[in-house]
């Protein structure tokens, strides 16, 4: 016990333990490319990096390594969320939201990413926050100052006045409010993103339709003409950076799409055109099938509007069941749940419902693994355990290709080579 006791200390310092090389094992693996088991698995890890993953015999145990045994559990890749809001607490929905200043959205924002990263999700993209809250929230991670997940930002999302995610409509016309992300016509688009880019973000966030918890939109109604958002796509890939567009109706999933974004958020109202669409530009969909039990379950008390209640009653069980036809129809699919809607460290719930609405677990995973590595452009890096990708690993106890719901309650994170979590040494 003194022994494991020191490896996890010395593997909490950011860089690995003094430079020391680590093998951890345990009775399983999942093979994510393959979709097998290894028994018997173990991986290597080095500087935050994997230099060998799979069965003990064949990884060998390299001299002076420290070793890790997780005994009888299952190893598998850090998760992505592709779609999460860490500056938004779920205790504050509609008028509520006034209440909290943008300074303490961030503090809250702490709390939320610690909670994220202790429930198995090592990468996060965060899809909106006000005045930059969530790129402080980054650096602070980057620095070690505050433990979280890998995080890419698209600081406030560009829209249109009056649009869901860019304005705020919930006061009157004598407050003058006019929300940071509004930019209406193509050149105002282009410097909307340039300001994001001045203020240091990852990617831009865009709406192309209207949604359920903006007071005032219409969910399946176009925002931004095709116009406009080519102009936004443009001027985000000259840069760099790849585009989220939230879109809930046909129309306006179909107008993304042909911009060029590079994911669609939620997708509800997807129709066969958007479909074929998605397919031909190797756009990936994040269809967020859980929180509509959030919403409609304890919405209410949490101050949702009677107005975005209704909205969530006619959108979530056609999103449902639109899930399941654009998984059929092979479009890429990526594991975006909306968390800040509802509370942080219930991402993995979602996984149970992509099976029951026709994934099968191992594909449900790759989602939420290769998927968004994919999505993101970092292939190459995350989403697997393998040689020369990140060490981001956690465990659960037990087969998820047999049981998902075990992601519910992970056993072990490991981000970038460093501890975060063994629930054996809270025993």
């Amino acid at each position: 016990m003194q022994r494991l006791t020191l490896v996890f200390i010395l593997f909490l310092m950011p860089g690995g333990a003094l430079g020391e090389s680590l093998l951890l094992t345990a009775d399983r693996m999942l093979d994510v490319d393959r979709g097998r088991i290894i028994e018997d698995a173990a991986v290597l890890i080095n500087d935050g990096l994997i230099v060998a993953a799979g069965m003990r015999k064949d990884v060998g145990t390299p001299a002076g390594s420290l070793r890790l045994d997780l005994g009888d559990n299952t190893l598998l890749p850090g998760l992505i969320d592709m779609h999460v809001h860490l500056t938004s607490s779920p205790d504050y929905h509609g008028y509520r939201r006034l209440a909290l200043s943008d300074e303490r959205k961030a503090i809250q924002g702490v709390l939320h990413a610690q909670r994220t990263l202790l429930a198995g999700f090592t990468t996060v993209r965060n899809v909106g926050a006000t005045s930059y809250g969530d790129v402080a929230l980054r650096d602070a991670i980057n620095a070690g100052e505050v433990p979280g997940p890998r995080l890419l930002v698209s600081g406030p999302p560009v829209g249109i006045t009056g649009g869901h995610c860019s304005d705020n409509n919930l006061l009157p016309e004598e407050y003058g409010l006019l929300g940071e992300g509004v930019a209406d016509g193509p050149w105002a688009a282009r410097a909307a993103v340039r300001r994001n880019v001045k203020y240091g973000v990852d990617l831009i966030k865009t709406c192309s339709t209207g949604g359920v918890l903006s007071k005032g939109t219409k969910v399946g109604a176009p925002q931004y003409t095709v116009e406009e958002l080519e102009a936004l796509v443009d001027e985000a890939h000259s840069h760099g950076l790849r585009v989220a567009s939230h879109a809930h109706g046909a129309q306006g999933i179909r107008n993304a799409l042909q911009a060029g974004v590079d994911t669609v958020e939620h997708a509800s109202f997807i129709d066969e055109e958007g479909i074929r669409l998605a397919k031909k530009n190797g756009a990936f969909l994040g269809m967020d099938i859980y929180v509509t039990e959030f919403i409609l379950g304890e919405g209410e008390s949490k101050g949702i509007l009677e107005e975005s209640l209704a909205k969530e009653r006619m959108t979530g069980q056609t999103q449902r069941e639109n899930f399941r036809k654009a998984h059929a129809a092979g479009v890429k699919m990526i594991y975006s749940t909306d968390a800040g809607v509802y509370p942080h460290g219930h991402n993995a719930r979602q996984l149970s419902r992509m099976v029951t609405f026709g994934m099968t677990p191992l594909q449900a995973l790759r989602s939420a693994t290769v998927n968004s590595a994919e999505a993101l452009g970092q292939a190459e890096q995350l989403g697997r355990l393998a040689a020369g990708y990140r060490a981001d690993i956690i465990a659960v106890g037990g087969n998820p290709l047999e049981d998902i719901s075990l992601l519910e309650s992970v056993r072990f994170v490991m981000r970038d080579g460093i501890v975060y979590k063994d629930a054996r040494m809270s025993r």
